[in-house]
């Protein structure tokens, strides 16, 4: 079965109207369509929010496609589930990796999903451990001697998906080239690492980032703010045109430059916005960009 079928077919178990779908995917319906009438496969990340709602892994959607399924063949996994039963804060230490996908779901359970193309044994070189506290529930990763930072920075990847309606705070340590948070909604969410490249789509929390390294950075939507600290940094900070927020500047010899495209621009923040994008550390500068 190709996934177009598969798609329509899990839809209309779930008493799913392709409107419906569409939102919750944050596409249009043609989009939909396109994809349940064999025109078309979605990005990854509206992969892995099917995959999520309908509870089929990337690699069950996939398998009927021809090339896909091949490159889907080889990849190599390991999946820990864990139920939840009340609003708590979640921290996680996730360690080294090529990519963190950080995702809010309608599910009542934290799913961590470690995922390589290489590491053929990583159920036994990588074990996620959670432990539920009174207040807080702690996830690490922890690695064998056989796999070093670089490798996990080279070879792994992970999803992990939380409960919207039990997060207040969220937690987050790790070391990664790329890091995606997709529709949490909490009251905070802390990274603490390096990410080269960060995305926020339909994110609604106060984002604090603390990270040294000149980022790009993506938002996709946002409500609430995005503070970034940084020490002797330049980062970039791409919204889309319709995206009004406030700028906030603290800290020492910080400062914001806005862009429109390539071109510089005069400050187009809005003064009376709910939403703050704040620049805070020592010796930094963040360039703000409507594409």
């Amino acid at each position: 079965m190709k996934f177009s079928d598969k798609l329509r077919e899990a839809r209309k178990q779930a008493n799913m109207s392709q409107e419906a779908l569409a939102e919750k995917l944050g596409v249009s319906r043609q989009a939909v369509t396109k994809w349940e009438t064999d025109k078309g496969i979605p990005d990854i990340s509206n992969l892995l929010e099917i995959s999520a709602l309908f509870g089929i892994s990337v690699e069950g959607l996939l398998s009927g496609e021809e090339g896909i399924a091949a490159k889907q063949n080889a990849l190599y996994e390991s999946v820990t589930e864990y139920d939840m039963d009340g609003e708590k804060r979640i921290d996680l230490k996730l360690g080294g990796a090529k990519k963190v996908v950080l995702m809010g779901t309608d599910d009542e359970k934290i799913r961590v999903r470690l995922l390589s193309r290489t590491i053929e044994t990583i159920k036994q070189d990588f074990k996620t451990r959670i432990e539920d506290e009174k207040h807080r529930i702690d996830v690490e990763i922890h690695r064998s001697a056989q796999i070093t930072e670089a490798d996990a920075k080279e070879r792994l990847e992970i999803e992990v998906y939380l409960p919207n309606r039990y997060l207040n705070r969220v937690e987050m340590n790790v070391n990664c080239a790329e890091l995606q948070l997709s529709k949490i909604i909490c009251d905070n969410l802390e990274f603490n690492g390096r990410a080269d490249h960060l995305t926020a789509d339909r994110v609604e929390a106060i984002v604090e980032v603390n990270c040294n390294l000149d980022m790009e950075i993506v938002c996709r939507g946002l409500v609430g703010s995005f503070e970034l600290n940084q020490i002797s940094a330049t980062s970039v900070l791409t919204v889309q045109n319709d995206f009004a927020f406030r700028t906030v500047v603290k800290g020492i010899s910080n400062s914001v430059s806005y862009r429109i495209g390539e071109e510089p621009a005069e400050d187009f923040s809005d003064p009376e916005a709910e939403t703050c994008i704040e620049l805070n550390g020592m010796k930094s500068e963040l360039k703000i960009v409507r594409a």
